[in-house]
Parts: C-alpha cells; structure tokens; sequence
C-alpha cells in the first residue's frame, strides 16, 4: 500500500455522484465522490454509511430531521435510515462504508452506480 494523497485523488474525476474507491481496508470501502445538486432518497438497510466533508457544504436530509456538514465534519448515517444528500454547491466528500453497500440501497435511479471505479 502506498501513501494516497486525497486532493491528488479528487483531481482525477469531475463527474457528480459516481464515488471512487481509493481504498479497501477489513470489509469496508474508501471512496471519494463529488457531489452536487440532490441525489435520491434511498436505505441501507444492513449497513451504516459515513460522509466526511473535506469540501464545501452538504445537507443530509432525513424524514424526521436534516443534518449539516461543513469542511472538515462528518456524519454516520445508521443502518436502516432513509437518507438524501443535498449539495447547494460541488462538494467534496470521504465516505467509508462496507463492500455490500449498494449506492443506491435498493432504488435503482438514472444515477445509480454498480460498480465503483477505483483511482
């Protein structure tokens, strides 16, 4: 393994909503993605999904309340929570998750992605 430099990474893709896998460590999934515009409401409903902010702003909409993170914050969402990240402007987001995690949950959308791309 060698040292990964992040800004380096997201200097690589432009597209919006189609994480990068940069890293795999016991089961779960490092991935990069840039994020603008909304994406869908959707569920995992056997696994957790951390977004960690490493540019800009995003929301993360859920039924019962909306959570916001800035640069340098982050958020698990838990297992089983109906979720959708809002991005007013491009974020840059860190996200960890298992391998089974399907991007998605089970709503297949115009922007769902099967396979991540890894940089």
């Amino acid at each position: 393994m060698s040292v990964i430099n992040l800004q380096k990474k997201f200097n690589l893709f432009s597209d919006h909503w189609s994480p990068k896998k940069v890293g795999e460590l016991n089961g779960q999934q490092v991935l990069l993605a840039k994020l603008k515009g909304e994406f869908v409401f959707h569920t995992h409903e056997q696994e957790d999904e951390f977004f960690m902010v490493m540019k800009g702003s995003l929301d993360i909409e859920m039924h019962k309340k909306t959570v916001t993170l800035n640069k340098g914050e982050f958020y698990i969402v838990p297992k089983g929570v109906a979720h959708k990240p809002i991005a007013k402007e491009e974020v840059h987001v860190l996200l960890f998750e298992p391998l089974s995690t399907k991007h998605t949950g089970e709503v297949i959308a115009n922007i769902t992605v099967e396979t991540y791309e890894a940089i």
